[in-house]
């Protein structure tokens, strides 16, 4: 069986055709620029790489070339479309809605589209590739949404509800919602499945750290809590966005420098994080260089990072009554070395021992790196979102 998984936004669409009798993946890519031009990379399991500019007026023009590049040329993977099973879409916000992945029909999109809403950058461009897969494909391929919020819907209430007025959570469903679910549910059940241990009685701590990040208390092997809240915003510091701060802050600037809604939440989405501290980049790499070069506001962002995610760590550890293993992933959280030193520092109160010479160095690999005798198991844990929507949508369709 295969499966195509697509992840849309606005003007682009990410994609994979994943072979599940093997789980490889037989080809990938991006069709950019949807709406205002076009331009499509297409990488095969082989090493062929075929790169150019097309018409993307909507997503049905950028599915129909995907679908001619993986059918036909020098980046046919398959002989002919009929030979993908099911679709497999990524889908942002789920709201109250939906508590795991479904099959789409027409009774789902319109619950979707009641979500966007709460996801107004995302769902909608979620819509729009599932429609344009229907149009490509005459409707004859099954469809499956899955989604980021659905992970975090066993969240009891004490740690959804926001302390405002009950009736806003009434009239607008507002709450924690958590994000990144896909890829909180596929590192924890693989830290089931490489160690052994059962959901049942387990407390899981898992952290995904990247240009976005949050992390989630696993307790059972279902979610408790989760940093992100009503929007991505929400938690400690990241790439581009503040994380939580005192409101009283965002009243204060607004009325010292005249913004409107829409200017201060782009300055806590785009120009805060470790973007607004260092001055220097969103991307942690940049950071980590200039902070060893002596720039003062590139360490601090860096240790104000690594503090905030050890708080989060240490308060989940204490709403679950104990931890049994931290998990890192994401693109910090597998490859920045400093990040995981310095979460798991001075943590040994906790029963944290971290394998300095395992962390040190390691990048990208699925690997233990706490010490033997540690009572708490340190893992990096690589995510793979795609491959758990493609095995949520073959389980569905089967």
């Amino acid at each position: 069986m295969k499966i195509l998984v697509i992840n849309a936004g606005s003007s682009s669409l990410k994609y994979q055709l994943i072979d599940m009798e093997n789980e490889q993946v037989l080809a990938k890519g991006l069709c950019e620029r949807i709406g205002i031009g076009g331009e499509i990379t297409h990488k095969t399991h082989d090493g062929r790489v075929v790169k150019h500019e097309a018409d993307f007026p909507t997503h049905t023009e950028a599915f129909q070339e995907l679908v001619k590049l993986m059918t036909s040329g020098e980046g046919k993977v398959i002989d002919d479309m009929s030979e993908i099973a099911a679709v497999g879409q990524r889908t942002v916000h789920g709201g109250e809605k939906f508590s795991g992945s479904v099959l789409i029909d027409s009774e789902v999109l319109a619950k979707i589209e009641e979500c966007s809403e709460l996801a107004p950058l995302h769902n909608p461009a979620a819509i729009l590739a599932i429609k344009a897969c229907e149009k490509v494909f005459g409707g004859k391929v099954p469809q499956v949404a899955v989604f980021d919020t659905a992970f975090h819907q066993t969240m009891p209430e004490k740690a959804y509800i926001f302390g405002l007025p009950y009736e806003y959570y009434e009239k607008y469903h507002i709450r924690r919602y958590g994000f990144h679910g896909t890829s909180h549910r596929f590192v924890s059940a693989r830290f089931f499945e490489i160690t052994g241990m059962k959901p049942e009685g387990s407390k899981l701590i898992t952290c995904h750290l990247g240009n976005g990040s949050s992390i989630s208390a696993i307790k059972d092997g279902k979610c408790m809590d989760t940093s992100m809240g009503f929007t991505p915003l929400d938690g400690f510091i990241m790439g581009t966005r503040s994380g939580g701060i005192d409101p009283s802050v965002l009243t204060y600037i607004m009325e010292k420098e005249n913004l409107s809604p829409k200017a201060m939440s782009d300055i806590m989405n785009k120009k805060s994080g470790l973007l607004g501290i260092s001055g220097v980049s969103s991307d942690k790499r940049d950071i980590g260089a200039a902070a060893a070069e002596g720039n003062q506001r590139a360490k601090l962002a860096n240790e104000l990072l690594n503090y905030q995610i050890k708080k989060f760590v240490g308060s989940y550890a204490a709403a679950m009554g104990g931890v049994d293993a931290i998990i890192f992933t994401g693109g910090i959280g597998e490859n920045d070395d400093t990040v995981r030193a310095g979460v798991c520092s001075d943590m040994e109160f906790m029963g944290v021992e971290l394998n300095r010479s395992a962390n040190d160095g390691m990048r990208g690999e699925e690997k233990k790196i706490s010490t033997d005798s540690s009572k708490v198991q340190v893992w990096v844990i690589p995510t793979n979102e795609e491959l758990l929507i493609a095995r949520d949508t073959r389980d569905l369709v089967k």
